[in-house]
């Protein structure tokens, strides 16, 4: 399957909305699109993953590389997701203490 990453910049934040799945072969697209957001300036990133039906390690290090990156010019990466299976990976790998994740656009971009 295929994933499809839309970006939209306002003043405060950058949204990307993601759809499909996150493996080894989508990950590297992923993490082209968080750098150039980070690169542009953009201090906080919205990563919407309601749409999102699968995510692997490889997904996962791509978000964690992406935070590590925008922490580094005080940024932050927050997360939309209310997927349950997709919650639970963050759960089991622990991210889900790394991450700020949210249950709405609206409720990351407030936060």
């Amino acid at each position: 399957m295929e994933l499809e990453i839309r970006s939209e910049q306002t003043e405060n934040y950058c949204l990307m909305s993601l759809s499909g799945e996150v493996d080894v072969y989508t990950a590297p697209a992923l993490k082209q699109k968080l750098i150039e957001q980070i690169e542009s300036g953009c201090g906080t990133i919205l990563v919407d993953l309601d749409s999102v039906g699968f995510i692997d390690s490889s997904g996962l290090g791509v978000l964690v590389g992406g935070l590590r990156r925008a922490k580094e010019r005080s940024g932050s990466i927050r997360l939309v997701c209310t997927r349950e299976s997709i919650l639970k990976i963050f759960r089991i790998t622990g991210l889900d203490k790394v991450f700020p994740i949210f249950e709405s656009i609206d409720e990351a971009r407030d936060f």
